[in-house]
């Protein structure tokens, strides 16, 4: 196979990514280096992280062939719970984190059963789910917001992981520097392994040379991104809890049973059946995980804002589901993977801030945001037909 053809059939998996690049270029330029500088990477990092959340949850439920419009509902009703705990009945913040996450799982749960056994469209649902929420995180307010949270449960969104000594011979985050050396040699000793697995069964691979410029352009991105970290306050948690997001999920979609299971699914749900894979559990089972991760990213947005609102998650359900079909779902469902969702995610965070900088004013915002929605719809359609 030519490399356009490897190109071609893996398009989904490296056009987001180039486009990802492209667009920090033009507003990296665009706004006179602001967007790259330190402390505005950082805020890229806070300000986005609840949609990176949910839109790992959110393209599971796309690739099962499913939508769940009660995210946003959901972030701001455990975020009221959660104040209630927390600032009103005194709970430990352990236990009130650990009591709102049963929540979600408890609000997916009753999504999922409706959905998976009832067969009642998801569509229908969830819309139900978002307005039965948003009004009781209204009642459960009483219309008003509550704060302060806790210090600690605060550190969640606002906090750094912690230096290591260097002897002040360095104004830099040492760890930080550390952990992106550290990531490199796994990303090196991952790809090395990946590509002679796919050798010794006669899987078609990229050329040696584009092989090493890939490996030499990935340890490079990570390099200068911590880098870039290390030269403000090091790694913010938030990011610590993203990645292990991005990691364990990508693996339960990748390489074990219930993520071959949810493709099946969403991919041709009778085939699936016949083939012996209980479709009504994996359905639940995915609402269950999209109401656990509604939950903690409405802990990280309440922590962030350090208050619970009413209208706290207006319109996340939106951004998440836009960010899982920039990162390559499909509307048809069976097609979708973490690392394209967390790379739809920071299309959408990068246009943001980046058209933020340069001034370009909230409504032209949202309808560019719009069509670039359009745009990955469309080629998601475009190319479904053009295999056919």
């Amino acid at each position: 196979m030519k490399l356009a053809d490897l190109l071609k059939n893996n398009m989904r998996q490296y056009g987001m990514i180039v486009a990802l690049m492209f667009i920090v270029l033009l507003f990296s330029i665009l706004s006179d280096g602001i967007l790259l500088r330190p402390l505005n990477v950082t805020n890229l990092i806070l300000q986005n992280s609840y949609i990176l959340v949910l839109a790992i949850g959110m393209v599971m439920v796309i690739i099962a062939g499913h939508i769940d419009l009660s995210v946003g509902s959901v972030c701001a009703f455990v975020g009221a719970i959660a104040a209630i705990l927390m600032i009103d009945l005194q709970i430990p913040t352990g236990v009130a984190i650990v009591l709102c996450l049963v929540l979600g799982a408890i609000i997916g749960a009753w999504h999922g059963f409706f959905i998976a056994y009832m067969k009642m469209p998801s569509f229908i649902v969830t819309l139900a789910g978002m307005l039965l929420f948003r009004g009781l995180t209204m009642v459960v307010l009483g219309g008003q917001s509550k704060s302060p949270y806790p210090d600690e449960f605060r550190l969640i969104s606002s906090g750094f992981l912690p230096d290591i000594p260097f002897f002040g011979f360095t104004s830099y985050h040492v760890l930080t520097l550390l952990v992106g050396v550290i990531l490199s040699l796994l990303v090196i000793f991952s790809e090395l392994k990946s590509r002679r697995a796919e050798l010794k069964h006669d899987f078609t691979v990229l050329p040696k040379g584009y092989f090493i410029a890939k490996l030499v352009t990935m340890v490079a991105v990570i390099n200068v991104f911590t880098f870039v970290l290390a030269s403000y306050r090091g790694i913010p948690n938030i990011l610590v809890i993203l990645f292990v997001l991005i990691v364990l999920f990508t693996f339960i979609m990748n390489k074990t049973v219930i993520g071959r299971h949810i493709y099946a699914t969403g991919g041709n749900q009778k085939a699936a059946e016949l083939s012996g894979v209980k479709t009504k559990r994996v359905t639940f089972m995915v609402f269950v995980n999209m109401g656990v991760l509604s939950a903690l990213a409405g802990l990280i947005y309440a922590a962030r804002l350090n208050a619970a609102t009413p209208r706290a998650g207006t319109m996340f359900e939106l951004d998440a589901i836009a960010a899982a079909f920039i990162g390559g779902a499909s509307m048809a469902g069976g097609v979708g993977t973490i690392i394209g969702a967390v790379v739809g995610g920071l299309v959408m965070g990068v246009m943001n801030n980046g058209m933020s900088l340069i001034g370009v004013t909230i409504d032209w915002q949202q309808a560019i945001k719009g069509l670039v929605l359009l745009a990955a719809v469309g080629f998601d359609i475009y190319n479904r037909n053009k295999s056919k």
